[in-house]
C-alpha cells in the first residue's frame, strides 16, 4: 500500500514538473523571411489568446516573451497568416504570399528607360519580388495630382549690398525621400519638388558635439566650388546636443492618421500602420500613445494609452480601414485637443501626423491650414508630418503644418525610411532640443563680392526677423545637424548680381556703396537664435571664420555635402549649375563614403547612376 501510494506521489510530483516546464516563460528570438529569403520587415508576431505581441525589424528579427507550447501568429499584408507552435527558443518563420488576394489588384511596373512608363504583366508585393498571374488587364494611368509649392531660386547678392543673410534652418528631409521614389519609378522629378537644402540634409554628417552651455555648436569650412573653380564654398554645420533615447522625458504622443479614401493603396494605410508598429517598438511604459482619425469626421480610436499595452495599440492600428473624404482640420483640432488633455510638463508633446495631405472637407486651403496651425504651435505641442504615397501627394500642404506649426517633415516612401526617420533617428525626429531655430551671416565685403545661398528658398526671413523673438522658425532634434552652403565670389572676381537703370527721380551719391571697411581678417560672422523647447526667450550664439580658411583637403562629410548640391541643382536645371554633370556628382560623392554606417551615402550614389542614364 504504502509503496503503491509513493509511485503516486511520484507521479503527481512528475507531472506538476513536466507542466511547470511547459510553463516556463522563454525569451523566443528568430526572423521573418519570404520564400526567397529575404527578411520581411514589419511583419506582426502575435502570442495566440494573449495580450502580447511586436514587429520585425528592419533585418526582419523579432523578439518575444512567452512560454513553451504557446502559439505565435505571423502575419504581414500580402502573406498568408501562419500559426507556429513554440517548441524552442529559435524559431525562423518563412511567409507564403497570399496569391488569391494579390491577383485581385492590378499594378502598373515602371522600367527604367528614358522619361517612359509602361504596364507590365506583373504584379507586386511588399517585399519587390514579382509574381506573374494567369490573366492581367493594367488599369490606364492615373492623373498626377501631386501638389509643390513653386518657388525661385536664391540668385548672387552683393555683400556691400546685402551683407547679411538670414533665414530659418530647416531639418526637413522629405524632398529626398519623395525625389527617390520619382526616380525609382523611372521618372524624373518635378522641378519644385526639388529642395536642395532637404537633399543635403538628408544625410548625417560627423559635427562635434556641443559643450559649452548651449544645447548647439556651430563649424565653418571652406573649400574651392566643384561646379565653378573661380568660386569657393562655406559649409555652415550646426549640431544639437545628443540625447540617449532611455533618458528622453515621457512622451505624449498623439497618432493622426489619414484613413479617407484617398489612403487606400499599400503605399499608404497599410504602410502607415507598419511604421507606427516600427515607432511603438522604440517606446517605453512611461511613454502614451493616442490615436485620432479622421476621413469624412474625426474620431478617437484610442484613448491615451501606457505604451506597455502595446498589443492594444497595435489591435486599434490593425482596425483601421480607409474611406470617405478628407476632414484635415478637424483631425488636427482633435489630436491638439487630446495632447493638450494628457500633456506632460517637462516632457515631449507631439502630434504625428501621417498622410497624403488630400485635404478637401473643412480647412483645406494652404492659407487656412497656415492659420489653424499657428495657433496650434502656442499650446507647447510639437507635430511630425509623415507624408506617404504617390499620385496625389499634397506636398505643398504638408510643408506648409511642418514650417508653421513647430513641426518637421518626412517622406516614407517604404518601410526602410520609416525604420530611418522612426527607429535610427528617433530623437532628432521626435524631441526638440531647440526651437524657433534661425541662422544669421554677415559677409565682410573685403574677401566676398557676392554670395548665393544653396537651398532654403522658402525658410528665408528677414534680417530683422532675426532678433525678434515673435517670429516663427525651424527646431532641432536631439542628435539632429543640419547643413547650409554658400557659393562665394572672392573680391576680384566678376559676380552675375545683375543691374538697373540710372533712376529718374532720385540721385544716388557715387560712393553711397563703398562703405568704409574694417581691418577684420574674417571672411564672414555665424550668428545662431534659439529657444528652448519651453521658453519664449531666445539666446544668441556666434562664430567667426578667416578669410584664409579655403581648404584644399577637403573633408569627407564636405566631400559628399557638395556633391548632393550639386545634384540638386542639376535636378532643378539651375542657372548656376555651372559646369556640374551626374559624372562629377558621382566621382565627389565617392569621396565622402566613410562615414556611411548604415549604405545611405552608396544609396545616393545608385540614385545619382540612375539619373544619369534617365537624362541621357
Amino acid at each position: 500500500m504504502k509503496t503503491t501510494m509513493q509511485r503516486i506521489v511520484m507521479i503527481l510530483l512528475m507531472t506538476g514538473s513536466v507542466f511547470a516546464a511547459m510553463a516556463q516563460q522563454i525569451e523566443v528570438s528568430g526572423t521573418v523571411y519570404n520564400e526567397q529569403k529575404q527578411p520581411i520587415i514589419g511583419a506582426t508576431i502575435q502570442v495566440k489568446g494573449a495580450n502580447s505581441g511586436t514587429v520585425s525589424d528592419v533585418n526582419g528579427r523579432y523578439r518575444i516573451k512567452t512560454e513553451k507550447g504557446k502559439t505565435l501568429i505571423f502575419s504581414y499584408v500580402g502573406y498568408k497568416t501562419r500559426e507556429v507552435k513554440v517548441k524552442d527558443a529559435k524559431l525562423d518563420v518563412y511567409l507564403k504570399p497570399n496569391i488569391e488576394i494579390l491577383e485581385e489588384v492590378a499594378i502598373i511596373g515602371y522600367d527604367v528607360q528614358k522619361r517612359s512608363m509602361r504596364a507590365k504583366n506583373v504584379i507586386a508585393v511588399a517585399d519587390h519580388s514579382y509574381y506573374t498571374p494567369p490573366v492581367v488587364i493594367p488599369y490606364p494611368q492615373e492623373v498626377n495630382t501631386e501638389e509643390y509649392e513653386a518657388f525661385k531660386e536664391n540668385r548672387f547678392l552683393s555683400a556691400v549690398k546685402n551683407p547679411l543673410s538670414t533665414f530659418s534652418l530647416d531639418v526637413d528631409a522629405a524632398s529626398y525621400g519623395n525625389v527617390r521614389r520619382m526616380i525609382n519609378q523611372g521618372q524624373m522629378p518635378e522641378k519644385d519638388a526639388v529642395r536642395v537644402e532637404e537633399l543635403i540634409n538628408y544625410f548625417s554628417y560627423n559635427y562635434p558635439q556641443p559643450t559649452g552651455e548651449h544645447p548647439v555648436n556651430i563649424v565653418t569650412e571652406a573649400a574651392v566650388c566643384p561646379w565653378n573653380k573661380k568660386h569657393s564654398i562655406v559649409r555652415i554645420g550646426v549640431k544639437a546636443k545628443e540625447i540617449p533615447s532611455e533618458t528622453l522625458p515621457a512622451s505624449n504622443f498623439v497618432f493622426l492618421i489619414d484613413v479617407s479614401g484617398s489612403m487606400y493603396g499599400a503605399d499608404k494605410l497599410p504602410l502607415v500602420k507598419s511604421s507606427m508598429k516600427l515607432l511603438l517598438n522604440n517606446l517605453r511604459p512611461k511613454d502614451r500613445v493616442a490615436i485620432v482619425t479622421y476621413a469624412g469626421a474625426a474620431g478617437e480610436a484610442l484613448p491615451s494609452t501606457s505604451a506597455s499595452d502595446k498589443q492594444k495599440i497595435m489591435d486599434a492600428l490593425e482596425n483601421l480601414q480607409a474611406g470617405g473624404s478628407t476632414a484635415g482640420g478637424a483631425g488636427i483640432e482633435l489630436a491638439y485637443k487630446i495632447a493638450e488633455k494628457n500633456f506632460v510638463r517637462g516632457g515631449n508633446n507631439r502630434v504625428i501626423l501621417c498622410t497624403d495631405g488630400d485635404f478637401n472637407v473643412g480647412v483645406s486651403s494652404n492659407e487656412g491650414l497656415e492659420s489653424l496651425i499657428e495657433t496650434k504651435r502656442k499650446t507647447g505641442i510639437f507635430l511630425t508630418v509623415l507624408g506617404y504615397g504617390m499620385g496625389n501627394y499634397k506636398d505643398n500642404k504638408l510643408q506648409t503644418l511642418a514650417q508653421k506649426g513647430n513641426g518637421n517633415h518626412a517622406y516614407i516612401d517604404n518601410l526602410q525610411e520609416a525604420n530611418k526617420v522612426l527607429v535610427n533617428e528617433f530623437g532628432s525626429t521626435m524631441y526638440a532640443v531647440a526651437k524657433d531655430v534661425k541662422l544669421q551671416v554677415e559677409f565682410n565685403p573685403a574677401f566676398v563680392n557676392a554670395y548665393r545661398l544653396i537651398g532654403y528658398e522658402t525658410r528665408l526671413l528677414s534680417d530683422e526677423d532675426f532678433n525678434d523673438d515673435s517670429k516663427d522658425a525651424g527646431e532641432l532634434g536631439a542628435g539632429h545637424t543640419v547643413t547650409a552652403l554658400y557659393e562665394i565670389v572672392p573680391v576680384g572676381v566678376d559676380a552675375p548680381v545683375g543691374n538697373v537703370d540710372k533712376l529718374k527721380y532720385q540721385q544716388i551719391k557715387t560712393d553711397v556703396f563703398a562703405p568704409k571697411l574694417t581691418n577684420s581678417n574674417e571672411l564672414l560672422t555665424v550668428k545662431l537664435r534659439y529657444k528652448k523647447p519651453n521658453e519664449d526667450v531666445s539666446k544668441k550664439l556666434e562664430v567667426s571664420m578667416l578669410a584664409n580658411k579655403v581648404n584644399l583637403n577637403v573633408s569627407q562629410d564636405f566631400n559628399f555635402a557638395m556633391a548632393v548640391a550639386m545634384f540638386g541643382q542639376l535636378l532643378r536645371d539651375s542657372d548656376f549649375k555651372g559646369d556640374a554633370t551626374y559624372s562629377n556628382v558621382i566621382e565627389l560623392a565617392r569621396k565622402g563614403l566613410d562615414n556611411d554606417p548604415n549604405g545611405y551615402r552608396r544609396e545616393f550614389i545608385r540614385l545619382a547612376e540612375a539619373v544619369e542614364q534617365l537624362s541621357k
